[in-house]
């Protein structure tokens, strides 16, 4: 059985009478003995007796770990993992079947393509024999594409060939490897509540007595600042917070804009510049500070934007103490929950409705006693945040392949399933996957 009981050393959960941890500011990295990809980092103790308990119970009726083994038969597990099995069934019995022949590369197929390669991707596909590609071939493979992230044109183009040439057992691997993503949540006969934060969705999950009950888009880490997989507990809000602006965005954001426009630029963000990360930091003046070595990355410097109007923290932030620097908050740029691409912050998570959590965890949206002065709001009852990284769902058709924004799928088949030598889609090959967001 894979290990996955980890926590962060005593020192990380430091905390005041308060429940504000002593912790780094910025996000810092996770240690590179834990392996991101399937196991998470259990922050506070009291959330894994559960989950040890029920791994005590898999090893006393003989589960042996192996991966898509039906667990949930003998004991409870979450939801979200037994979807994926029903959906593994279900994706055997509509893809595994079909002849696994490999097309070689060439020109985009499309309605209107003749030739050899057409009639081996109507047979990989199950369609009628032949060499022209016809209404029933365009069916095909705009229904492959839906179910594999692809976009769904009906085009047979580098990616979509090259996704069909992986194979059935590749897919097969993948949807195991999110179950056992999966199997570390909470099981369905959890009584109580806690968020989901699906990273490789880019999605928020109330859950409550073992069901959704909500959901909203998010907008996560970026690959070069991945959002890291770990079980913390929401403690407290911090309303009308600062934002401590990160120290690469100090250095390639504000510095050479200052240098542009001046010290005005400062005052227009409203910003200020401290004298150190503490929290007692004194406020320093700006002219003392040398901004092309900021700019340079040769002086480092503590900004911070006030709250209120503008705020890149939104009105509120849900703090859940970790080592790691990861909360929750809201944002005044609404217009990027749009975008498809929502990995693009520097590892926490936005939330596309601050406000609806706000009432979820609190039963209304806390109010600091002054305006635009951060203030802490204590949670009566912490609430569990589960932060994994899910690169399949489940769907009307079965499931949902998505595209796998921090890289960690290859290495993981390679590790959980030894000697086999999986095929990887080429960079080039993977512009063509769209990744289509999943439930």
């Amino acid at each position: 059985m894979f290990t996955h009981l980890l926590f962060t050393s005593a020192a990380a959960l430091s905390l005041s009478v308060f429940g504000r941890p002593i912790q780094p500011i910025e996000p810092v990295p996770v240690p590179p003995s834990i392996q991101q990809g399937v196991d998470l980092i259990y922050v506070d103790p009291e959330i894994a007796p559960a989950l040890r308990k029920r791994d005590q119970l898999l090893k006393e009726i003989g589960f042996d770990g192996e991966m898509g083994a039906p667990i949930d038969l003998v004991a409870p597990i979450s939801p979200i993992y037994t979807a994926l099995r029903r959906g593994l069934s279900r994706y055997r019995a509509d893809w595994s079947g079909l002849p696994q022949v490999e097309i070689p590369a060439g020109a985009a197929l499309k309605p209107g393509s003749k030739g050899d390669r057409v009639a081996l991707l109507r047979e990989r596909l199950g369609a009628q024999p032949g060499a022209a590609f016809d209404e029933e071939l365009t069916k095909a493979v705009r229904g492959y594409q839906k179910i594999h992230g692809i976009k769904a044109d009906g085009i047979a183009g580098e990616g979509t060939i090259a996704s069909l040439n992986l194979g059935a057992e590749h897919y097969e691997r993948l949807l195991m490897l999110n179950m056992e993503r999966a199997r570390r949540l909470p099981g369905s006969d959890d009584r109580g509540r806690y968020i989901l934060v699906d990273a490789g969705a880019a999605r928020v999950y109330l859950f409550e007595d073992g069901r959704i009950v909500d959901s909203m888009k998010a907008i996560v880490g970026k690959a070069a600042s991945a959002t890291p997989m770990l079980a913390a507990l929401v403690r407290y809000a911090s309303v009308n917070p600062y934002w401590n602006v990160p120290s690469d965005l100090a250095q390639t954001l504000v510095a050479p804009k200052v240098l542009a426009e001046g010290l005005r630029h400062l005052a227009d963000e409203r910003y200020e510049v401290l004298s150190d990360w503490s929290d007692d930091a004194a406020v320093v003046d700006p002219v003392t500070i040398d901004w092309a070595a900021v700019a340079a990355g040769t002086t480092e410097v503590r900004i911070r934007q006030l709250p209120g109007r503008g705020n890149s923290m939104g009105a509120i932030k849900f703090m859940m103490p970790n080592d790691y620097g990861i909360y929750l908050h809201d944002t005044p740029d609404k217009a990027l929950f749009q975008k498809d691409d929502r990995w693009l912050s520097n590892g926490c998570v936005r939330v596309e409705d601050a406000q609806k959590l706000a009432k979820w965890l609190f039963g209304a949206m806390p109010k600091g006693k002054e305006p635009n002065v951060e203030e802490d709001v204590a949670l009566q009852k912490p609430v569990p945040v589960y932060i994994s990284y899910m690169t399949a769902g489940v769907s009307e058709e079965g499931v949902q392949f998505r595209k796998d924004p921090y890289a960690r799928d290859a290495a993981l088949l390679a590790r959980y399933f030894p000697g086999s030598t999986p095929r990887t889609l080429a960079s080039s090959e993977k512009a063509e996957v769209g990744g289509a967001e999943g439930n």
